[in-house]
Formats: C-alpha cells, sequence, structure tokens
C-alpha cells in the first residue's frame, strides 16, 4: 500500500492546470460501446479508475488504440458479449464504480446486460433504482441471479417513453440516455440531471447522430435512431481538481495561476470558496488565487452562520465539501457544512480533529467548522484515505500542517487525480511517494 510523505508549511506558487474530467470521462468512453464505428477522445485523465474502466472494456472486445498519454480511439466492433456472464466480468464489474455506466450502452445497441453491484467510494449506499426504473420504462426486464448477486437485464425491443426520475441522478440519468437514443420512438426524460459532464455526453451523442434536445435543462427529449456512427469528442477540465487547487492555493499559496478551467462549466464552486473569504481572479478561463494571510467567512444577509451543502446541479457538487471544509479549518469565521447526499463522507474529519481543527461533527451529515484564522497551524499526522475526495482534502491539511504528515492507501487519490504529487512539487510541495 503506496503512503505519501508529505512536509507541511510549503509554500506554492506558479501554474497548473487541471486533467481531463474523471467523471465525463467514464460517460464518454462508455459510450463508445454504442457503434461499431471507431470514436477518438482527447484530454483523457491517465488515473485508476478510467484505466481500469478502459481495460475493462479491452476485455469485452473493444479495440483501443492510444496516440498518447491521453488520446485514445474506441471501436466497438467485434464485441464478445458472452464474457459479460463470466465471474470474471462479475468481478471486476464489482471492484469499479464506473463499469455500471456501461448498461446503458450495452442495453441499448445489444439489448442484454449484466449488472453487478458497483465498487468504488466508501462514502454511503449508492442505490441502483434510478437507473433500473428508467430501463424498465423503456421496455427492458431484469431479474436477480441469486448467488452470483447480479441483475440481468434483457429487452425484445426498447421503446420511447416519458418517465420523471425519482431523482435527478448523474449516472442514472447517463445511463438512460444512453440506451434512449436507440430505442424506437421519442424519449422524454424529466428531473434529468444536468451537469457539465451530461451535457458533454449529449453533444458527443449527437455529433454520433443522436437526436438529444434540451441539453443543459432538466427537461431532455429524445428522438431515436437504429443507428450511430463514429466521432471526435474532447472531455473537459476537471471542476473538481479546479476546486481541489482553489482550495489548496487558499491554504498554502503564494500566488497559483489555474490555467484553461472552463470557467463557464464551474457553475458555482468559485463563488463557494468566495463564501469563504477566498479571493478568485478571473483571468480569461484562467483563475489565478493570490496569497491569503486571512480570509472572512462570509454570513447571510439576517446574520446567521455561513451554511454550504451540496445540490444536484446547478448547485454545489458535493465532491468539494471536503475540500471547502478543511480550508474553512483556517477561516476566520463558523462555517455548517452539510452533506445531504452521502451519509459516509462526512467521516473523515476525525483526522482534521487530530490535527488540531475545531470541527464539531454534528451526525453523519452536518459538521460545524470554528475557523483558527491562522492563530494555530494544523499539526502534521497519519492519515489513511478512506475515498478520493477525503484523501485530496487531507493532502491539503497536510500541505498547510507543522510538521511531516503520512497519508496512507493513496491509491483511493490516485483514483481520481493524475501524477498529484508531481505536478503539486513543480509548485513548491514536498511530497514523496514511498
Amino acid at each position: 500500500m503506496d503512503t505519501f510523505i508529505i512536509e507541511g508549511g510549503k509554500p506554492l506558487s506558479g501554474t497548473i492546470k487541471p486533467q481531463g474530467a474523471k467523471n465525463e470521462t467514464l460517460q464518454v468512453v462508455c459510450a463508445t460501446l454504442l457503434t461499431s464505428e471507431p470514436v477518438r477522445i482527447s484530454n483523457i485523465p491517465d488515473i485508476l479508475d478510467v484505466n481500469n474502466l478502459i481495460r475493462l472494456l479491452t476485455d469485452i472486445g473493444v479495440r483501443v488504440t492510444r496516440h498518447s498519454r491521453n488520446d485514445y480511439t474506441f471501436q466497438a466492433d467485434c464485441l464478445n458479449l458472452d464474457y459479460l456472464e463470466s465471474d470474471d466480468f462479475i468481478k471486476k464489474c464489482a471492484s469499479l464504480r464506473g463499469s455500471v455506466l456501461m448498461i446503458g450502452p450495452l442495453l441499448g445497441r445489444f439489448r442484454r446486460a449484466v449488472v453487478a453491484k458497483p465498487g468504488g467510494d466508501k462514502i454511503g449506499r449508492r442505490r441502483l433504482d434510478t437507473h433500473f426504473l428508467g430501463f424498465s420504462k423503456l421496455g427492458a426486464e431484469f431479474q436477480h441471479v441469486t448467488g452470483r448477486n447480479v441483475y440481468e437485464l434483457k429487452a425484445d425491443v426498447l421503446k420511447g417513453t416519458y418517465m420523471l426520475l425519482d431523482e435527478a441522478s448523474v449516472t442514472g440519468t447517463a445511463n438512460i440516455i444512453m440506451a434512449a437514443v436507440l430505442a424506437v420512438g421519442d424519449t422524454t426524460i424529466y428531473n434529468a440531471a444536468c451537469e457539465p459532464y451530461i451535457q458533454q455526453l449529449c453533444r458527443m451523442l449527437n455529433a454520433m447522430g443522436a437526436h438529444i434536445e434540451g441539453i443543459g435543462s432538466n427537461l431532455l427529449r429524445i428522438k431515436g435512431v437504429s443507428e450511430l456512427h463514429g466521432c471526435t469528442h474532447r472531455v473537459l477540465p476537471d471542476m473538481i481538481e479546479v476546486g481541489s487547487f482553489i482550495g489548496m492555493s487558499a491554504m498554502v499559496g503564494n500566488g497559483v495561476q489555474i490555467k484553461d478551467v472552463s470557467i463557464e462549466n464551474l457553475g458555482i464552486i468559485p463563488d463557494a470558496f468566495r463564501r469563504l473569504g477566498i479571493e478568485v481572479i478571473e483571468m480569461g478561463d484562467d483563475l489565478f488565487i493570490p496569497h491569503h494571510d486571512t480570509y472572512n467567512v462570509d454570513s447571510f444577509i439576517d446574520g446567521t452562520i455561513m451554511t454550504l451543502s451540496d445540490a444536484p446541479w446547478p448547485g454545489l457538487t458535493p465532491d468539494l465539501l471536503s475540500v471547502l471544509l478543511v480550508v474553512a479549518t483556517q477561516a476566520n469565521g463558523s462555517v455548517l457544512f452539510h452533506q445531504k447526499m452521502f451519509e459516509s463522507r462526512l467521516f473523515f474529519v476525525d483526522k482534521l480533529i487530530d490535527m488540531g481543527a475545531n470541527i464539531i461533527l454534528c451526525d453523519p451529515h452536518r459538521a460545524v467548522v470554528v475557523g483558527l484564522n491562522h492563530a494555530r497551524r494544523l499539526s502534521a499526522g497519519r492519515m489513511t484515505s478512506p475515498d478520493i475526495r477525503a484523501g485530496i482534502a487531507l493532502l491539503i491539511a497536510a500541505l498547510s500542517a507543522q510538521g511531516t504528515s503520512r497519508i496512507a492507501n493513496i491509491a483511493q487519490i490516485d483514483r481520481g487525480y493524475q501524477d498529484i504529487e508531481q505536478r503539486l512539487n513543480a509548485l513548491g510541495a514536498n511530497i514523496t511517494r514511498q
């Protein structure tokens, strides 16, 4: 198990560029299953979750050409569908959350798919009901295979229909879209997720010959087509990595410029940091975070405590609450964090408390942070990364701490962040991998 050794207190300065978006990549790579023609995708991040998904696609027969580190062509013209029934396939799916996004395209194109309970972060229950309800509306049937803990989905034909999703699930919306584009007739999806990555998926599918209207809204209209063709696509910068860089630049930065962030697709992320008193300067399509001796938390107009909570897009992404929480530990003021979507994502705060942060964990969903206002630095500690986002939050805390910290289980961080220690060391950090 690899470990990061971090010498805290090293100021960061210079320029850094975000990688391609992990969550978009998982969607658009799976969408290549919808056609037998080649699909070329650039700006793919070289991270564990994406690489494992690409290997899984290779296992089922997708021909993958790697033009450069972040540039691939996928061609699904000769798939081994029998492999979907194998124990090896089920085992790999169970260890990779992104594998769930294969269901929609396999069902859409081949009218069959196998679903294992997906793996990924241990951040609470992540149900698949929205996916199954959407597939059922389109005409698919599913049954649980006892003994293997898998579901088999089949459909003689998928027919377009109207559906109101029970929640604006991102992966659920993506899966249903990928099944519906090859369904017979028109499909209307209300309460659809509308994150930039869903928008990107829809634009790529339209470039492949699909007919999707309402992109960017929660009401999508899809006119089914008989087949799709190849295309080229470029993945957006990763908004979660941009937010992570804003956070660490605020806490330990001495002037950091974040290049090519696609500001129009960041939503309220910059404003969430501004509510903590962080100065976020827009320079074209770049962000500049100056040095902060202190930063003062805003309060609401009525004077009540600042509350930051996650919500479906265009609300604040839950993936950044961990980073914002760490930044608040050195703020001047108090913040209530309300993690609504996952019941285990705040449990990493006990590590921050051990480092000297003033945090009250109210329940699995809420924590109050009383900022130290730089009067006392966090102390170095020994930690274990429980998931991707808590891992990067702990790394930010260690970068700002007094002394040398150790973070174990950094494979969790590697799942979402490409070459993170090399890139931060280039800014002045001192991070060693052991």
